[in-house]
């Protein structure tokens, strides 16, 4: 396969993964990060650092309007929940086996 090819095909994922994200905002950040080590804002951070490599001027809110697809504290007053006390227990857990 052709680095083209390559680019386009993982391009092509990434958009899926975002529109897959954007439409199921019953899936909160928190249980991202518990099940894939990974969330929205991780996403945004990687989008955005990837940006800066290649030389294009991008913020942090930029890349997560990109990510959630409208300005995060839109997403955030429209989906996000506050975190369960059992949330907050396994994310806690999961941070301290990283750690082992």
């Amino acid at each position: 396969m052709d680095k083209n090819t390559k680019t386009e095909l993982e391009a092509g994922a990434f958009r899926r993964l975002v529109g897959h994200l954007q439409k199921n905002t019953d899936v909160q950040n928190i249980d991202l990060m518990i099940l894939a080590d990974f969330c929205r804002n991780c996403l945004a951070k990687w989008y955005m650092a990837e940006a800066v490599e290649q030389g294009v001027e991008m913020d942090y809110e930029q890349a997560r309007e990109v990510v959630y697809g409208m300005p995060y504290n839109e997403w955030k007053d429209k989906f996000q929940t506050e975190a369960t006390a059992e949330q907050l227990a396994a994310f806690e857990r999961k941070q301290q086996a990283k750690l082992q």
